[in-house]
């Protein structure tokens, strides 16, 4: 099976399973939104939802953010991984925000200089707060696309343009929050039965199904 009919066919099924798609990572504008994400690198989902809202209460505009002293918003996120760093990157990221205007551009030069965003963090930005056509890859997408053979796994690069050149750009924001709901959900990196998985087991090579049933 051609890429480009297995890309649709796992489309239509990540259609199925996920007709509603929602952002996984509360926050209330652009500005939240990028400091929830910033704060998602190596830490889950669930525990940066369970911090923002202290976070938010006191920082949740770049002026206030800037106002706060780098040691406070550590505080306020130390649950979280790299917290330190993150920490100094938020205080820093207010002010680069402040100095360029007080907003979130909808730009990706912008969003790549800002303190503590890289691509991937960007490309969510873009996308669930603005539209803008993009496929972010993170840990779960970089595997499955490994896993199904849309991609040959060797970075994260190589997946976001292998992915961008078998999915339709029109669906590419909806099929990266698809493709990690449905990892967190059906597909997991360990103890994973591959034949067993609903795109799996038709998707990935048997090759690569019984690699991993040796794991």
């Amino acid at each position: 099976m051609k890429r480009a009919d297995k890309a649709h066919k796992i489309g239509e099924i990540l259609d199925e399973l996920y007709p509603e798609i929602p952002v996984p990572l509360d926050h209330t504008d652009p500005y939240t939104l990028t400091v929830a994400v910033a704060l998602s690198a190596q830490t889950t989902d669930k525990k940066v939802n369970q911090i923002t809202p202290a976070l938010f209460a006191e920082g949740g505009t770049p002026e206030k953010m800037a106002a706060l002293h780098p040691d406070r918003i550590l505080e306020l996120i130390r649950e979280v991984g790299l917290a330190p760093t993150k920490a100094k990157n938020l205080s820093t990221m207010a002010h680069q925000i402040l100095d360029a205007g007080g907003e979130i551009l909808p730009d990706w030069q912008f969003m790549e200089s800002l303190a503590g965003v890289g691509h991937k963090t960007a490309g969510v930005v873009l996308s669930q707060a603005f539209g803008m056509p993009a496929f972010p890859v993170d840990t779960h997408i970089h595997r499955l696309a490994d896993r199904w053979g849309l991609s040959d796994g060797s970075n994260v690069k190589k997946t976001e343009k292998d992915l961008k050149a078998v999915f339709p750009e029109e669906t590419w924001n909806d099929r990266h929050l698809q493709i990690i709901f449905f990892g967190r959900d059906y597909c997991p990196a360990r103890n994973h039965d591959l034949g067993a998985c609903p795109i799996c087991s038709w998707a990935a090579t048997k090759k690569r199904i019984a690699a991993e049933a040796k794991r």
